[in-house]
């Protein structure tokens, strides 16, 4: 575990290496608090210029000001280059690095130019003037060059961040927008399911209250069957405000790319559209399927198990899956691929599983990237408190596979006509 250490708002190791830069000019003051020009004087200017470093990252433009103010009284004075003015190089390159506008650098350089032509002029030695001139010059300029590298550097890794931050953001919200308007699909899709089942439920009520006295069996069924809807629909309506009151996280973009990085966003294949507020059951698949032929798909379709009369709400589910799961296979795997759609039907649940070999033509415009289709899936199947596993097969290709438990009591009532 990582702990970020901090002193004011600093990184602790920040702050410790500039005591320590600051120190540094300290103790070259003070050991030339005798022998130096200036004597005491000059070591008080060296100590302002190691308190001015205390601040070069957070006011890098101030402290290369107040550093050359001080180089520059020292050149007025007539002391010359002194041990302690290596504060003006860290002085150069901090306002380098860490100011906002590469501007300051530039004028923070010429400065230190032109007080190292200054250095060289008072400094006695042999060799002609202009000779340190040069050497104070490369110095200068080197301390420069390191400044502006470690400046692009930085700001290049700032960069990235601020794009992956920005990334991540637009992703989960995109996620969240993507699982919103799935919830919206769903509660509309069941709203019709509840709306057939009142429906259902008044006629047969109508009905028992006119046979109640001529045939009081039919209207004792038709009682059971206003029951048993009435519970379908209550069950309905308890997985509809479930799904819709519980937060759901962003699923990981491992878990929503296709085969090719990329998946089709919740029903939004041309192919096997459907009107948006049409109820959809299983014997529409068959007409599903002929459209996908159509389009240029490879379908052939198995049914396994005796197939039990299942709540409508779980048929529209199970028709959505087949329905995505298609439309991806013919964006990705192409015009020709073969697919096999398998309905399992079990004593305890239905079992939907789409396999494409992947081999078929590539379309002409690929679907986009970063689409929503698995995620609106596991969203259909979450409802009924299903898995769903999809991912790459070994021998090419691509396999959806969906378990939908089946809810107790789901055998739906026969409509008696009143």
């Amino acid at each position: 575990m990582t702990v970020n250490r901090t002193i004011l708002g600093r990184p602790l190791r920040g702050v410790a290496f500039d005591v320590f830069v600051s120190g540094t000019v300290v103790l070259f003051g003070l050991a030339g608090v005798v022998a130096q020009p200036g004597g005491w004087k000059a070591t008080l200017v060296g100590v302002a210029m190691a308190v001015a470093l205390l601040f070069r990252r957070s006011h890098p433009t101030a402290v290369a000001a107040a550093v050359g103010a001080l180089g520059l009284v020292q050149v007025i004075a007539g002391w010359g280059p002194l041990p302690f003015d290596f504060a003006v190089l860290v002085a150069l390159y901090s306002v380098v690095k860490y100011a906002d506008r590469l501007r300051d650098g530039l004028l923070a350089g010429i400065g230190a130019l032109v007080g190292a032509a200054l250095a060289a002029i008072q400094t006695e030695g042999a060799g002609p003037w202009w000779g340190r001139a040069i050497y104070f010059g490369l110095v200068t300029a080197a301390t420069w060059l390191i400044g502006l590298n470690v400046r692009t550097r930085r700001l290049y890794v700032l960069s990235l961040e601020e794009r992956a931050a920005t990334l991540e953001r637009e992703r989960e919200a995109e996620a969240r927008a993507a699982v919103a308007g799935e919830r919206a699909r769903i509660a509309r899709e069941l709203h019709d399911v509840v709306a057939h089942s009142m429906a259902v439920m008044i006629v047969q009520a109508d009905g028992a209250r006119y046979m109640l006295d001529r045939d009081p069996e039919t209207a004792r069924q038709a009682v059971k069957v206003v029951a048993d809807t009435g519970r379908q629909a209550l069950e309905e309506m308890r997985r509809l405000v479930s799904v819709l009151r519980e937060p759901a996280p962003p699923e990981p973009a491992a878990a929503d790319d296709g085969p090719d990085g990329a998946t089709a966003g919740p029903g939004d294949g041309t192919v096997g559209g459907d009107p948006e507020h049409r109820r959809l059951a299983l014997a529409e698949l068959p007409a599903l399927l002929d459209r996908f032929r159509a389009a240029g798909l490879r379908v052939r379709h198995t049914v396994r198990g005796d197939a039990p009369p299942l709540p409508a709400g779980l048929e529209l589910t199970v028709y959505r899956l087949v329905q995505e799961a298609l439309t991806n296979a013919l964006k990705h795997a192409g015009v020709g691929a073969a697919v096999e759609l398998t309905l399992e039907h079990t004593a305890d649940a239905v079992v939907v599983r789409v396999v494409d070999d992947g081999r078929g033509r590539p379309v002409v415009a690929p679907a986009p990237s970063g689409g929503h289709g698995l995620l609106g899936m596991r969203e259909r199947v979450g409802v009924y408190d299903g898995t769903l596993t999809a991912g790459a097969r070994l021998a090419g290709g691509w396999q959806v596979e969906a378990r939908l438990p089946l809810p107790a009591g789901t055998a739906p009532a026969e409509v008696i006509a009143a």
